[in-house]
């Protein structure tokens, strides 16, 4: 699916590896991808760049192909800021100094965090179909609770997600990847969907899953109110895509929320005629959007 890309693991902590692939040449694009996926879903943008830009998409820690370790009672392991730094360091280990960043879902909200943890590194940022976590738990409603009931049922202590998950793990691949009636299930390649139905497959990243929105609810939470309250904004250029077929745009006034936390501003914002999934339903829009707004 990434042909003539090479692939990489980069050590970030001791018995933690990132996986990831590289191709193309100039200008630096890291892609983010979220949940329930890895990296494959980029490679219908990730290709279409690859003649302009360097390339580099992940597996976050707990996804794919990187390690997923076993989550603590703090569930640090998960947060986005273990996370981002993670990205950062293979960043660095990569030789890249300075780069843009495209994130999706769960991504994102590391894109998010990494680029105000390492302003000094990103370039511009780029948020597909999130608001800012900590809006979207403050102002939740029921239109928001039974859209993203995974984010109040994931949470759950442990092991009470993950058996659920895993009795029966290709019914909820399909509830999250095809959409209740399955008419999503359409827009992947068939490459892609069975690597993101390996996941659910896997206890070990069932598991990181799960950790990782028991971090967005708990410790997430408690690192975006300190960055607010001390100041600690996005201080580049922010571009927020979302899928007119999602919540996002329904729900929140995401140009608003993302100047909320934006140190210039900067933020331009525009709906996709797509589902919730934008880099694998219109990865053409996307491309346009993302080659307009990094020129």
């Amino acid at each position: 699916m990434y042909s003539g890309f090479n692939k990489f693991d980069i050590s970030v902590e001791p018995d933690i590896t990132i996986h990831g692939v590289q191709g193309g040449s100039g200008p630096a694009i890291l892609f983010l991808h979220g949940f329930p996926q890895d990296h494959h879903m980029w490679h219908r943008a990730a290709l279409a760049l690859s003649s302009s830009y360097t390339i580099i998409a992940l597996d976050l820690r707990g996804y794919g192909s990187s390690s997923a370790p076993k989550g603590s009672e703090s569930h640090i392991e998960y947060s986005k800021k273990t996370m981002a730094r993670d990205c950062a360091l293979v960043m660095a280990a990569r030789g890249i100094k300075h780069y843009y960043v495209c994130g999706h879902d769960r991504g994102a909200r590391v894109a998010h965090k990494l680029s105000v943890d390492y302003f000094e590194n990103v370039l511009k940022v780029v948020f597909l179909d999130i608001c800012p976590t900590l809006a979207m738990y403050a102002k939740a409603n029921k239109q928001f609770a039974e859209a993203y009931y995974h984010w109040f049922w994931l949470t759950q202590p442990a092991p009470f997600p993950e058996n659920m998950v895993s009795s029966n793990p290709q019914e909820v691949a399909n509830q999250f990847l095809g959409s209740p009636d399955r008419s999503l299930l359409r827009i992947y390649e068939p490459e892609a969907l069975e690597a993101y139905y390996k996941l659910f497959h896997n206890p070990a990243i069932v598991h990181a899953m799960c950790e990782e929105y028991r971090a967005g609810g708990t410790i997430d939470l408690v690192d975006a109110s300190d960055d607010v309250a001390a100041g600690r904004h996005v201080k580049c250029p922010i571009l927020v895509l979302w899928g007119r077929g999602g919540m996002v745009g329904r729900t929140y006034d995401a140009i608003e929320e993302w100047k909320a936390v934006s140190e210039t501003g900067d933020v331009r914002s525009a709906p996709v005629d797509c589902s919730h999934y934008i880099a694998e339903d219109a990865p053409e829009l996307l491309v346009r959007h993302l080659g307009e707004f990094f020129n």
